[in-house]
């Protein structure tokens, strides 16, 4: 798939994350060429993208990709990774940035970056299979299958190599019991509705999620049920995932990962992946680095345009 051409070795792409802030780079041969360019700059302004219209957002984008192309007019593509359902370049929902619902973003952003000489095919995908991507190539897996789960305020699922449909991870159904109902789409019995922070603090009105494990620790009975409940629901989601499109390595990355007992998911996936041709998957837990969605956009927009 990927060989060590002159081309492919050389090619230059700009990766480009979209969440709380906006993170741009130029990428060389799957590597950071130079600084990440970040807005805001300032931590305490991380809500400020949800004031922006639309057409701001897409201009400061812009804007940052200028300033890493550094005036190169060399660029083979731009990656834009974003939290919600993308669809041939269309933010079809987006509940992080609702500003963003319904966005044409492809066509925004390629007429914003040819504006500033920057002529190059854009790609627009979900953050979550930025990641994939970006841990495919950090890892040298760009010739296999990964899956990502990103644990934090909600549940995402990234999937490497990409493949049409929305690949919504996080509202997969983990359980029938009707009282679960704390996802933030409204749906019932969600892995998210578990797993994800919001939800934690929706069902512990008392408690903050990190006292809730810390109380699980010290063996508080409520604690200790919850937290073998949020282990399940992640195994659960996970072996139907491996039961639907095989067996692969699963990373699990986030800023809930500190959450995580990776003996206590492991032992959970055993009890429910029986068939052996269906057990030859491996878990492993990383690191949540912003900088790997950027380089897993630039990938995969490098690959949408054939390079």
């Amino acid at each position: 798939m990927h060989g060590k051409g002159q081309g492919l070795s050389m090619a230059k792409t700009i990766g480009v994350n979209l969440s709380e802030r906006i993170a741009v780079g130029l990428v060389i041969d799957h590597k950071l060429a130079g600084p990440v360019r970040r807005f805001p700059e300032n931590h305490d302004e991380d809500d400020a993208l949800i004031e922006l219209h639309t057409e701001a957002l897409v201009d400061k984008i812009a804007e940052l990709a200028g300033m890493v192309a550094g005036g190169a007019k060399d660029i083979a593509a731009v990656g834009l990774a974003l939290p919600g359902l993308v669809k041939d370049g269309v933010v079809e929902e987006s509940p992080n940035l609702p500003q963003l619902k319904g966005a044409r973003m492809r066509d925004l952003l390629s007429a914003q970056l040819k504006a500033r000489g920057i002529d190059a095919p854009v790609t627009v995908l979900n953050d979550a299979d930025g990641m994939a991507a970006g841990l495919a190539s950090a890892h040298g897996k760009l010739d296999s299958m990964i899956r990502v789960w990103t644990l934090g305020n909600g549940i995402g699922y990234g999937r490497y190599p990409f493949a049409p449909g929305p690949w919504e991870g996080g509202h997969t159904v983990v359980t029938l019991d009707e009282k679960e109902r704390y996802c933030g789409c409204g749906g019932h019995g969600h892995l998210e509705g578990i797993m994800g922070h919001r939800a934690m603090r929706l069902r512990f009105l008392d408690m903050e999620p990190e006292e809730v494990f810390a109380g699980a620790k010290k063996g508080d009975p409520r604690c200790v049920e919850f937290k073998r409940l949020w282990h399940r629901a992640l195994a659960a989601a996970t072996a139907t995932s491996i039961h639907m499109s095989g067996p692969s390595k699963v990373y699990l990355t986030g800023p809930n990962l500190h959450f995580l007992d990776i003996t206590m998911l492991r032992l959970y996936m055993q009890e429910m992946v029986k068939m052996s041709p269906l057990q030859s998957y491996s878990l492993e837990a990383v690191d949540d680095v912003p900088e790997m969605r950027v380089i897993g956009a630039a990938v995969t927009a490098e690959q949408a345009a054939g390079i």
